[in-house]
C-alpha cells in the first residue's frame, strides 16, 4: 500500500512538462473532516489529479478552483462546509469542515522553492513550508517549528496567518531478529505508514518464504543499520534477546535520533542489558530510551498481540509529544 504523499513531486514533474500544476493543501479541519491538516492534490492545467483532500466530496470544486488559480496565477485559500448528508453520502458518520490552500506553481509558489523541497524529501530532512496567506511571503525552513516536527503537526500558527507545512520524511522501521513477532508486525506497520527492514544474519529467519516481498537485510545488526541509516523518523524494533545481535544495534541506536527504541525481553533481560550498556559508557539517560520490555502493558500473549502492543507504543512515543 503506497503512503507516501507525492503531490509535491508530481507538481515539479507536471509544471516541468509544461501541463500546468496547482497544489492543494489541506490547511485547517473541524468536526469529522476526513483528511488531517496537510494533505495534498495536485491538479495539472488539463485537469488531470492525484491525492486528495477530503473523502470525495469537495474534489470536484477544488479542482475548478484549481483550473482558474492557473489562468489568473493567483493564490486562494478556501473553505468548505461538508453537510451531515453529503457526509453520509461520502461514507462519513457525520459533516465537517476543511480549508484548503491553492497555490499554482510559478505564479505563486515559485518552482525554484518547489524543487528545493522536493530535494530535501529525497534527502529526508525535515523540512517546514511555511506561507502568510495575508501577505503571501513563502519561505522552507529547515531549523524552527521543532514542536511541529516532533508532532507531525501542520497547520496555522496562533496568529492565524502564518501557515506551516511538515514534510517530514516517511516512517521507517527497523526490525533486528526475523522472529514470529516480526512477521506479524511488519504488515499492521506497513498499514500505518511505515517502511519496513528485516534485518537478521541467520538465513533461515530472515527468508523470503517467510516474509515474501519485503526487504531483507542478511547481516550483522550494526552493519545492515549503518546501511539503513536511523533518524528521527525511524524507530528500531529489537526481537532477538540475544545479546549478539541486539547490542550492537543498541550502540548505534542510542548514538541516533531515532524516535523509538525498543527491545524484547524481560525485566530481568533488560536489567542485564542495562548493565551491559553501562559498562559500555552509555549514560542513564542515553538508556531510559530503551522501552523494555518492549511494547504498552495489554496483556498481550500471542506473537499478533505483541506485535499490536509495540505498534502502538510506537505511535504513542511519535504522537504524544510531551
Amino acid at each position: 500500500m503506497e503512503s507516501v504523499e507525492t503531490a509535491p513531486e508530481q507538481a515539479l514533474e507536471w509544471h516541468r512538462a509544461g501541463r500546468g500544476a496547482a497544489l492543494a493543501t489541506v490547511v485547517e479541519t473541524w468536526g469529522s473532516a476526513p483528511r488531517r491538516a496537510g494533505a495534498q492534490m495536485v491538479v495539472s492545467g488539463d485537469s488531470d489529479m492525484m491525492g486528495s483532500v477530503s473523502g470525495g466530496c469537495v474534489e470536484g470544486a477544488v479542482v475548478l478552483e484549481a483550473i482558474e488559480a492557473l489562468e489568473d496565477g493567483t493564490p486562494r485559500l478556501l473553505e468548505y462546509g461538508v453537510s451531515d448528508g453529503d457526509a453520509f453520502a461520502v461514507g462519513l458518520a457525520c459533516g465537517g469542515t476543511i480549508k484548503v490552500l491553492v497555490e499554482p506553481i510559478g505564479s505563486a509558489m515559485p518552482e525554484a522553492m518547489l524543487a528545493d523541497l522536493v530535494e530535501a524529501r529525497a534527502a529526508r530532512t525535515p523540512t517546514a513550508y511555511v506561507v502568510d496567506v495575508h501577505s503571501w511571503e513563502r519561505r522552507l525552513d529547515h531549523t524552527g517549528h521543532a514542536a511541529r516536527f516532533a508532532s507531525d503537526r501542520t497547520g496555522i500558527e496562533e496568529d492565524g496567518r502564518t501557515f506551516v507545512a511538515i514534510h517530514n520524511p516517511p516512517l521507517r522501521l527497523a526490525i533486528v531478529g526475523a522472529v514470529h513477532i516480526a512477521q506479524a508486525l511488519v504488515p499492521m506497520a506497513r498499514l500505518v505508514g511505515y517502511d519496513p527492514v528485516i534485518i537478521d544474519p541467520r538465513g533461515a529467519f530472515g527468508s523470503e518464504a517467510r516474509f515474501p516481498g519485503e526487504r531483507l537485510i542478511n547481516d550483522w545488526p550494526d552493519e545492515a543499520l549503518a546501511e539503513v541509516g536511523l533518524d528521527t523518523r525511524s524507530a528500531l524494533v529489537l526481537l532477538t534477546h540475544d545479546p549478539k545481535l541486539d547490542d550492537p544495534a543498541l550502540h548505534i541506536a542510542l548514538s541516533s535520533g531515532a524516535f523509538y527504541i525498543g527491545a524484547l525481553g524481560s525485566k530481568r533481560t533488560h536489567a542485564k542489558r542495562i548493565d551491559r550498556l553501562t559498562a559500555a559508557g552509555f549514560t542513564k539517560e542515553d538508556i531510559a530510551r530503551i522501552q523494555g520490555p518492549i511494547g504498552l502493558d495489554i496483556g498481550a500473549a500471542s506473537p499478533s498481540e505483541i506485535a499490536v502492543s509495540i505498534l502502538a507504543e510506537m505511535v504513542q512515543t511519535l504522537r504524544q509529544v510531551p
